[in-house]
């Protein structure tokens, strides 16, 4: 659900065909008929945005039919605790939680907090699992097919599937993508899962779980050692004016909650600033804490490239991205290039990033952009060496195949060259601003040249990996994991997720290649962070008195005769802590957990169904309609996402609700053939011949309504612009019923550009500008947009 996994990821998707050749049923959940629907045991269809509707009467029909694990959840969740009485839910608030300040557009979440109490009958009103019933309430098989266009029997189907696949002796997993991710609400999507799978007792345990499919070889990693504005490496939050992290006191009393494993957060913090600035940082001047910007506001990609429409920003760096085609607004994106004063572009071809200009609209005049262009050239996968991160958090270490041609370089060797020369360039300055630059550890050129390579100056992937590890600051010996990270300066990490990879000199763990047959955990091929462990809060898949659940899907179980945890995989849990040890009230970290809480990164040690902190848009996820929708919310007064930001802006319109100029709803997808934006495959010429030309998929029913003919030319219109394409009229595509009114969508491919060996419209000139509340993403899953015959000229 939310995912095309058979046509995104087949190489990934060849584990669930094996599985179902060993009975195991596919469900695929999706507007659009697919080759994973073709693949599966059952296809059900749901109107894009209505994903939530779907999910919550599937929690509904667990709780209401009694099909919950119940010795799981109430040993490993939060179910018996009860809220504080300020509380007040959304479906007592039209929608809207307690907290809310419609001025802001955002929540205090003071009100949703533990009242400190729990109730292990589970009948107070008061505790998560009542609260959660009355959420859910609403959410009945009726309200699925009226809200998602899915059929009754269909949703059953699924409800029952799941419910009898779960429990004592069998689990269930969910696999997504962006399918859920780029959405208004989804953050909360993904949470809808997670309450799902913790009802079933399908977290922490072999062949359970929710999986966010990653569809390049290190987008894991990219979030990992983040390209996110608002997070510091291995998920730490970024420094910023609004928290009051002005000191780094102020920064660790924010940062490392009293109970659970995230309270070494200082250790982790204090051991990456030493990483990064060695000698120079000291407990004297808070490690350089200092040197780290603090963040005055949103900082995003979407913002930022909103700002530099506005003339705010000056230069621009940009690789790994191709933000003229493939962000939302497209056209926005590149007329805001137009306002730089100098851009840097590294990649593999000339994008249409680093070509803005050649889209040109009428009375542009190429001429007249002020724009500096640098287009770096940049190694390809092949032409280089390091790790990548896959979607099961898994470091894969790759060895360079050939040495990049001619003035092509690795996006290494730019960086470290860049940084290199700008600590040359500040090395006599005595301005404060300059210190973090000038104390910035950067000896990462190999011992020795490779004598094979004709570029002697580029430098060492493993020598950075090591640096990510960790090691000793008195006498450089790496580290063997992050349990050995301490506050005081005397240890140096990188990224303390991934300590343990690179654990001595020659031993690159990620390196490792030693599969064991028969063995499905694989603990010798390659590196799992955390501490290789391949699920995390396996603990979860022990009974509370430390055995397994059933000998079939043993995992994790405690040895009482070695006084330890073993089993199968490393355990994701203080390793000779007994079941039966007490929680200690006055104690810290994980010594507020007791032996049977498994949930090791949470406070209380516990899965939250309801989750008192950390989102920005509710404790629980409800159904709101996307930004743009052609219909009015079903469940509740309140229309779409109170906290999503709409980016309001006259060079951005979002169409209201139930337009009649923008009847229908829109989404984007990919194809095998092409891939992102097309930057990397359109110049591929047997790719481009495979799949050489944009699309817009329709139904049948609506390609007769509207004249269309299969192959015949369309526009297709939003209010942020148009584009014209083919159309591809398939039976993959089908009409909804939303009370008795037919829905109907249109399936966009991203892949084309005016750049390549093929070129075509752009879907992303579609999409409007905006944020998802927690992570900042766009909503590119589910707008609205009209269709006609013909062409724009």
């Amino acid at each position: 659900m939310g995912s095309n996994m058979a046509e995104n990821h087949p190489v990934g998707f060849r584990w669930p065909m094996k599985a179902r050749e060993k009975g195991a049923t596919i469900i695929h959940v999706d507007p659009r008929f697919t080759r994973t629907s073709a693949a599966a045991n059952l296809y059900v269809p749901i109107r894009s945005g209505s994903d939530i509707a779907f999910l919550g009467g599937l929690i509904n029909y667990v709780l209401t039919h009694d099909k919950w694990f119940k010795e799981y959840v109430l040993a490993y969740t939060n179910a018996s605790t009860v809220v504080g009485d300020d509380y007040v839910d959304a479906e007592d608030n039209g929608g809207l939680f307690s907290g809310y300040d419609p001025q802001s557009g955002s929540y205090d979440n003071a009100s949703w907090a533990y009242s400190g109490k729990r109730d292990e009958t589970l009948q107070d009103s008061r505790c998560v699992f009542q609260i959660l019933k009355r959420h859910y309430a609403r959410y009945t098989p009726e309200m699925v097919e009226r809200v998602c266009g899915t059929p009754q029997d269909l949703f059953l189907q699924v409800a029952e599937i799941l419910a009898t696949n779960s429990g004592r002796e069998r689990t269930s997993a969910i696999c997504y993508a962006v399918g859920w991710t780029q959405q208004s609400y989804g953050a909360q999507i993904i949470r809808a899962a997670s309450i799902l799978q913790l009802l079933l007792g399908n977290i922490g345990r072999p062949g359970g779980g929710i999986m966010a499919l990653r569809g390049h070889a290190s987008i894991q990693g990219s979030t990992d050692v983040p390209t996110l504005f608002d997070l510091l490496p291995g998920y730490l939050p970024h420094p910023a004016v609004a928290r009051g992290d002005a000191t780094l006191d102020d920064y660790l009393r924010q940062s490392a909650p009293r109970g659970g494993y995230w309270s070494n957060a200082p250790s982790f913090l204090v051991s990456m600033l030493k990483a990064w600035y060695g000698d120079a940082a000291s407990k004297a001047n808070e490690f350089g804490y200092q040197w780290i910007p603090k963040l005055t506001g949103d900082h995003s990609h979407i913002s930022t490239a909103a700002a530099m429409m506005d003339g705010k920003v000056k230069g621009f760096i940009v690789f790994g991205q191709n933000p003229a085609n493939g962000s939302p607004h497209s056209g926005l994106q590149r007329k805001a290039l137009t306002q730089l004063d100098w851009m840097v572009a590294l990649d593999l071809y000339e994008t249409e990033t680093a070509a803005f200009w050649y889209a040109a609209p009428e009375g542009w005049k190429p001429a007249d952009i002020k724009t500096e262009v640098f287009l770096m050239p940049t190694a390809g996968p092949g032409e280089k060496e390091g790790t990548f991160t896959n979607t099961q958090r898994l470091l894969q270490y790759h060895d360079k195949g050939v040495d990049p041609s001619g003035d092509t370089r690795s996006d290494l060797w730019f960086l470290y060259h860049l940084g290199r020369r700008l600590k040359d360039l500040y090395r006599g300055s005595t301005e404060p601003r300059d210190e973090g630059l000038r104390s910035l550890t950067w000896d990462y050129l190999p011992e020795r040249p490779d004598p094979e390579s004709r570029i002697e100056d580029e430098p060492s992937a493993e020598k950075v990996l090591m640096e990510v590890n960790g090691y000793t600051v008195a006498d450089h010996e790496q580290i063997a994991g992050f349990d050995h990270l301490r506050d005081d300066g005397s240890t140096a990490c990188g990224v303390w997720i991934y300590s343990g990879v690179f654990p001595a000199p020659e031993k690159n763990l990620a390196r490792r290649r030693n599969r064991t047959p028969g063995n499905y955990v694989d603990p010798e091929w390659g590196f799992a962070w955390p501490a290789n462990r391949r699920i995390l809060y396996n603990r979860a898949s022990a009974d509370p008195a430390g055995k397994p659940w059933s000998e079939r899907k043993k995992y994790i179980w405690w040895d009482a005769g070695a006084e330890s945890w073993t089993g199968v995989d490393v355990p994701d849990f203080p390793l000779k802590k007994a079941p039966g040890t007490p929680a200690k009230e006055q104690g810290s970290g994980l010594d507020l957990h007791s032996g049977s809480d498994p949930f090791i990164l949470k406070a209380d040690g516990r899965g939250w169904l309801f989750a008192p902190s950390g989102l920005k848009d509710g404790p629980l996820p409800t159904h709101y309609e996307p930004l743009e929708s052609p219909i009015i919310n079903d469940l509740y007064p309140r229309q779409d996402s109170p906290v999503a930001k709409r980016m309001r802006r006259k060079d951005n319109p979002i169409s209201p609700p139930g337009d009649p100029q923008y009847p229908y709803v829109v989404t984007t997808y990919r194809v095998t053939e092409q891939y992102t934006s097309g930057s990397m495959s359109r110049w591929n010429s047997w790719l481009s011949e495979l799949m050489p030309e944009m699309f817009a998929e329709i139904s049948p029913e609506l390609a007769a309504e509207n004249g269309i003919e299969n192959l015949d030319w369309v526009v297709v219109s939003t209010p942020r612009n148009q584009i014209e394409c083919k159309a591809l009229v398939t039976r993959r595509m089908r009409p909804f019923r939303h009370n008795g009114k037919i829905i109907h969508e249109v399936g966009l491919p991203y892949h084309w550009g005016y750049k390549g060996l093929v070129t075509g419209a752009m879907a992303n000139d579609l999409v409007a500008l905006s944020e998802e509340p927690n992570v900042y993403i766009q909503e590119d899953k589910a707008l609205t947009c009209n269709l006609r015959k013909g062409r724009l000229r």
